[in-house]
C-alpha cells in the first residue's frame, strides 16, 4: 500500500450513527445497482447450504472415517470454496464472549471509537469504508481490523481499552484461531496431493500473517436496496468466519445463484482465498461472497484472516503444474496483490481473473 495514502478522500460516515439518526431512506451513496441487490426471500437457492465437516472424524481411530471427513473437506474446496466446521478445537466459551465483547465495542460512544479510526495506510483500526477512490459505493457496515501476525506489525496501541477484556480476548482467541489454521492447512495440502507443511510454508512457515477484521451491520431502513458488505472473494489465504448465529447474512455464489448460508451453532465458516486459489493453480476457487442487511436486528462477525507474509511469493505448486495443467497465474506477492482491494473496494472477482496467464 502506498504509504503517501494517509487519509480518506472524503468524510467518514459511520453507520451505526447513521442508522440510529432516525431516517427512513438512505443516502444514494449507499443504494446498489439493481443487478446487485439482495433477492427477495433470502436468495433462489435457500434450501441449499454450505457443507458441514465435524472435525472429529479427523482424529477418529477408524482410517475410513479419516478418509471420508478428509475427503469432505476436498469435495467442499472444489465445488463450493466453502464450508463449516463443528468440534474444531476453539473453545465456544471464547469464541461467544470475544463476540459479546466486540458487540460492547461498537455500542460505545462515537468520540471513544474515533479513538481508534483507521486510515487507508494500514486499514488497522475503526473503519466504515474500503477503497480510496473518491464517491464510490458504499457498503452498510462499520468493521474494525487488526494485525496479529507478524509480530512486527502487530500495535497493540491500536486494540480497544475499552471493553477492559478486549486486549485479554482478541489475544487467546487469536492463538486459538491459528492453531485451527494450521491444521486445516495441512489437510488442505494433503487433499491436493502436496507435502503436509506445503500451503504453510508457502504462507511463510512459522512466521504467516493474521489479522482480525471484526463486521458490525447496523439495522437498515431499506435493506433490499444495499448490502452490509458488496461481493468479492477474499484476497488472502483462508478465512475462518464466526458468524451470528441469530441473523442470517452471508450469501456465498454457487452455480450462478446467491445461497444463504445458515450456519450450525458454534461453527466456524471457513472459506478458500485467492491465494490458495493462485497456489492450487485453480483446484481450490475462492468463491464470491457478500452479507445482506436487517431492518430489524443488527448484526456482528468476525472474520479471521490466514495469509502468507506480505512478501512471500506465490504462485502455482510445481507439483500441481504440467504440460496438461500448465500454471494458470503468474507469481506475485501478498502485498502486491492485496493492494488492489485497499485501492478499489470489493469487485467480486474481477481481481484473480485478472492474473491469469494468456494461454
Amino acid at each position: 500500500m502506498n504509504n503517501a495514502v494517509t487519509s480518506w478522500p472524503e468524510p467518514v460516515v459511520r453507520v451505526r450513527e447513521l442508522s440510529e439518526s432516525g431516517i427512513r431512506v438512505i443516502p444514494d451513496r449507499y443504494v446498489k445497482k439493481p443487478a446487485d441487490r439482495p433477492e427477495p426471500g433470502g436468495g433462489a437457492e435457500a434450501r441449499l447450504n454450505i457443507p458441514v465437516v465435524d472435525m472429529v472424524g479427523l482424529y477418529s481411530s477408524d482410517e475410513g472415517v479419516r478418509r471420508r471427513t478428509a475427503e469432505t473437506i476436498d469435495v467442499a474446496c472444489r465445488e463450493w470454496g466453502f464450508f463449516q466446521v463443528v468440534n474444531h478445537g476453539v473453545s465456544p466459551e471464547l469464541m461467544r464472549r470475544s463476540r459479546q465483547i466486540w458487540r460492547e465495542f461498537f455500542e460505545l460512544p462515537l468520540e471513544e471509537k474515533l479513538k481508534y479510526a483507521n486510515t487507508p495506510r494500514t486499514y488497522e483500526g475503526y473503519g466504515s469504508r474500503l477503497g480510496i477512490e473518491k464517491g464510490i459505493s458504499l457498503d452498510w457496515s462499520d468493521y474494525f481490523y487488526l494485525h496479529y501476525n507478524p509480530l512486527r506489525l502487530r500495535d497493540p496501541n491500536k486494540w480497544p481499552s475499552l471493553p477492559v477484556s478486549c486486549r485479554e480476548a482478541v489475544e487467546e482467541y487469536s492463538e486459538e484461531a491459528i492453531l485451527l489454521c494450521e491444521k486445516l492447512l495441512k489437510i488442505l495440502s494433503l487433499n491436493l496431493g502436496l507435502p503436509e507443511d506445503y500451503l504453510g510454508r508457502a504462507f511463510g512457515g512459522d512466521d504467516v500473517g493474521a489479522c482480525m477484521r471484526v463486521n458490525y451491520y447496523p439495522k437498515c431502513p431499506q435493506p433490499e436496496l444495499t448490502l452490509g458488505l458488496s461481493s468479492h472473494s477474499d484476497p488472502g489465504g483462508m478465512t475462518l468466519l464466526y458468524p451470528d448465529e441469530n441473523v442470517a447474512g452471508l450469501q456465498v455464489r454457487h452455480a450462478g445463484k446467491w445461497v444463504t448460508v445458515k450456519p450450525a451453532a458454534d461453527a466456524f465458516i471457513v472459506n478458500i482465498g485467492d491465494q490458495i486459489q493462485v497456489l492450487s493453480n485453480s483446484t481450490y476457487k475462492s468463491v464470491e461472497h457478500r452479507v445482506m442487511v436487517s431492518s430489524e436486528k443488527t448484526r456482528l462477525s468476525m472474520a479471521f484472516f490466514y495469509n502468507p507474509l506480505g512478501d512471500a511469493v506465490i504462485k502455482p505448486a510445481e507439483e500441481l503444474v504440467s504440460e496438461e495443467s500448465p500454471a494458470m497465474y503468474p507469481a506475485t506477492t501478498f502485498d502486491e496483490y492485496r493492494m488492489y482491494m485497499r485501492l478499489k473496494g470489493t469487485s467480486g472477482k474481477s481481481q484473480v481473473e485478472s492474473l491469469k496467464s494468456p494461454r
